[in-house]
C-alpha cells in the first residue's frame, strides 16, 4: 500500500461525540476529509448540525444527534440511532469532556462527580457499547481524546482543574487496558493528549495581550495547536498509517509537556 493510501478512510464511518465545535469539530472535520462519513453527537445538537452541513458539502454522508454521554440511557439512544442512519461504526473518538475550575480546595463531590461522569464513566459505557458492535463486525477503532494536562501536576494558580487532569490520567490507564482486551478483536485503541488549541476556551487569555504573551512563552513551539494540527494526529491513527499502533498515548502540544523551565 502506497502512503497516501494508508491515510484514506473512505467507506468508513466516524462517530465523534462533542463535535459541534472546537476540537471536536476539528476532528470531525479532518476525518472526512479523510473521507469519512461523519456521526456528530453532543448536548448541543444545532452545533453539530452546522459541522454536519460543512462536512455534505463536502461530498460526504453526515448525521447529527443530541447526547449527554454521562447519562447512560442517552449512550444506548446514541448507538442506535447512529447505527440506524449509518449502519455502521468503524471508528469512535471520545471527544466530550467537561472541565471544572475550582481550586484543589473548593471541589466539591457533586463537581467531582459531574467531571468523571462525562470524561471517565460516560466514555467507557459508549466505547463498551461501541464495541460490542465493532467486534460483531470484525473490528474498528477507538480514539480517547485526553489532555497533556493529564501529564504533569501544576499549581492552582495555573491549572485549578484536579478533577479534570485525574480524570485523564485515569484515561491513560483505561487506553492501554482497553487496547489489550480488545486487540484480541482486532480494535485498536489509543489516546491523543492536545495541549493548548486555537479554541473557544483560549479566548479569555487571548482577550489579554500581556498574559496570552506570556502563556505562550511556555510553549517550545511558540504557539497553540491549529485544526490542521488536530487532523493530523486523529486521521493517523484512525487510519491504516497507524495499524501496529495500539495503547498509545499521541501528545500533541508543541513541546508544553517536556518544557523544564
Amino acid at each position: 500500500m502506497k502512503s497516501p493510501q494508508l491515510f484514506d478512510l473512505t467507506g468508513k464511518t466516524a462517530l465523534v461525540t462533542g463535535g459541534g465545535r472546537g476540537l471536536g469539530k476539528g476532528l470531525a472535520i479532518g476525518l472526512a476529509e479523510a473521507g469519512a462519513d461523519i456521526v456528530l453527537a453532543s448536548r448541543n445538537v444545532e452545533a453539530c448540525q452546522r459541522v454536519a452541513a460543512t462536512i455534505e458539502g463536502m461530498g460526504r454522508r453526515a448525521w447529527a444527534f443530541s447526547a449527554d454521554v454521562s447519562n447512560l440511557d442517552a449512550i444506548d439512544r446514541l448507538v442506535d440511532e447512529s447505527l440506524r442512519a449509518a449502519s455502521r461504526i468503524d471508528i469512535l473518538v471520545n471527544n466530550a469532556a467537561f472541565a471544572w475550575g475550582a481550586p484543589l480546595l473548593e471541589h466539591t463531590p457533586t463537581d467531582w462527580d459531574r467531571v468523571f461522569d462525562l470524561n471517565l464513566r460516560g466514555l467507557f459505557f459508549l466505547s463498551q457499547r461501541v464495541a460490542a458492535h465493532m467486534i460483531e463486525a470484525g473490528g474498528g477503532n477507538i480514539i480517547h481524546i485526553s489532555s497533556m494536562a493529564a501529564l504533569r501536576g501544576a499549581s492552582d494558580a495555573l491549572e485549578p482543574s484536579i478533577a479534570y487532569t485525574t480524570s485523564k490520567g485515569a484515561l491513560h490507564t483505561l487506553t492501554r487496558d482497553m487496547a489489550i482486551k480488545l486487540a484480541p478483536h482486532a480494535i485498536r485503541v489509543n489516546a491523543i493528549a492536545p495541549g493548548a488549541f486555537d479554541t473557544e476556551m483560549l479566548n479569555y487569555l487571548k482577550s489579554e495581550p500581556e498574559r496570552y504573551r506570556a502563556f505562550l512563552d511556555r510553549m517550545p513551539l511558540d504557539r497553540v495547536g491549529q485544526d490542521d494540527d488536530a487532523k493530523g494526529a486523529v486521521v493517523y491513527l484512525a487510519s491504516a498509517a497507524s495499524a501496529f499502533v495500539t495503547g498509545q498515548i499521541l501528545v500533541v502540544d508543541g513541546g508544553w509537556s517536556v518544557q523544564t523551565s
